[in-house]
């Protein structure tokens, strides 16, 4: 299989896992609408875990590699990109195939903390905190970290509240957040 063979199949695992679920999502439903044969398939990955796996990790670059592009793009200081966070929330929100967090979903599914993909699925979590943190510090937060994990609880609720009730509106927690903010960088 070749490098863009290769990529085609994680990126439609990619896909089809953030559409149905991991567990919800066969191996030969995968390989159908990736044209790839089962053989061809284990060959590059041991297991299914091992394909999860390599989606999250694709998944993780893309969207954070998306994230930081944008939120940098929409603003030019550090204070004003912690509140940025939220205009890209709400354009990830409007993409026609939002269905949440795929790394909320991967932690749910496997679990104890120990496994792989749950692993995974937290390490995404910690290097956006530390994006946040990076912006916090770089607005001359009092306690970088303390800002970085409120910003953090805002829009991992707006996310949830996103994807299962509709609620795309990020006015209040746009609002909590410059309250937030504004608190940290005081005198």
């Amino acid at each position: 299989m070749t490098a863009t063979r290769r990529d085609h199949l994680v990126d439609t695992a990619a896909r089809l896992f953030a559409q149905n679920g991991f567990h919800a999502t066969g191996i030969d439903r995968i390989l159908a609408e990736a044209g790839v044969a089962k053989m061809t398939l284990y060959k590059h990955f041991r297991s299914k875990d091992e394909l999860i796996l390599a989606a999250l990790r694709r998944r993780d670059e893309a969207f954070r590699n998306w994230f930081r592009r944008k939120v940098e793009a929409g603003a030019e200081t550090p204070r004003a990109r912690l509140l940025a966070v939220f205009d890209v929330l709400s354009e990830w929100f409007e993409q026609p195939d939002f269905a949440g967090c795929t790394f909320v979903a991967a932690a749910a599914e496997f679990h104890p903390a120990e496994n792989p993909i749950h692993a995974a699925a937290a390490e995404h979590k910690r290097l956006l905190l530390a994006y946040l943190r990076d912006l916090a510090a770089g607005a001359g937060a009092r306690d970088p970290e303390v800002l970085a994990q409120e910003i953090c609880l805002l829009m991992e609720g707006a996310t949830a509240l996103a994807h299962v009730c509709g609620e795309k509106n990020l006015t209040a927690a746009r609002h909590a957040a410059t309250l937030l903010i504004d608190e940290a960088l005081a005198g």
